[in-house]
């Protein structure tokens, strides 16, 4: 049971602390890696088959074994994925990793083009943010004013118009 404790504690930390070089020697299992990511095992199954993943090693019994490696591109796709990035877009940027060096102004097109998205929704939702604050504030207000006032009266009409 502690050995099974100390595997999920190393396949957690290979997928939240991604090394620059990870280790390329496959040792966890698709429960593992389905419990530190988030991703159930059907879509890590279907990460694979459509190329997110490299093929994964397996064991003689056929269970899929996934490397250090591994866990840290699907660190990054979580996070691409998190931002609203396509499936498609991600396919194509792991199809330009595969394709070499020379495909990296691509991919780095790609990845700027998808931070100005990013940045776009974030700017949206601190808009978004501010008028729940405005409307936060709106219903404080009228919390401290006193019963029947105009304030309260006021504030029935607004709720009414702007919901």
């Amino acid at each position: 049971m502690a050995e099974a404790g100390q595997r999920m504690v190393e396949c957690e930390e290979a997928f939240r602390n991604a090394l620059p070089e990870p280790d390329l020697t496959p040792r966890h299992g698709i429960g593992e890696v389905s419990a530190v990511s988030g991703l159930s095992t059907h879509t890590l199954r279907w990460y694979e088959r459509i190329g997110l993943l490299e093929p994964v090693d397996r064991t003689h019994t056929g269970q899929r074994r996934y490397s250090d490696a591994d866990l840290a591109r699907l660190a990054f796709l979580t996070k691409l994925r998190l931002t609203d990035m396509s499936v498609a877009d991600m396919v194509r940027y792991v199809e330009l990793i595969r394709a070499g060096d020379g495909t990296r102004a691509e991919r780095r097109e790609l990845l700027v083009a998808h931070r100005a998205q990013v940045r776009e929704r974030l700017a949206d939702l601190h808009a978004t943010l501010a008028l729940l604050d405005r409307k936060i504030d709106h219903y404080a207000e009228h919390d401290r004013s006193p019963s029947g006032d105009a304030t309260t009266r006021k504030h029935s009409a607004q709720d009414r118009k702007s919901a």
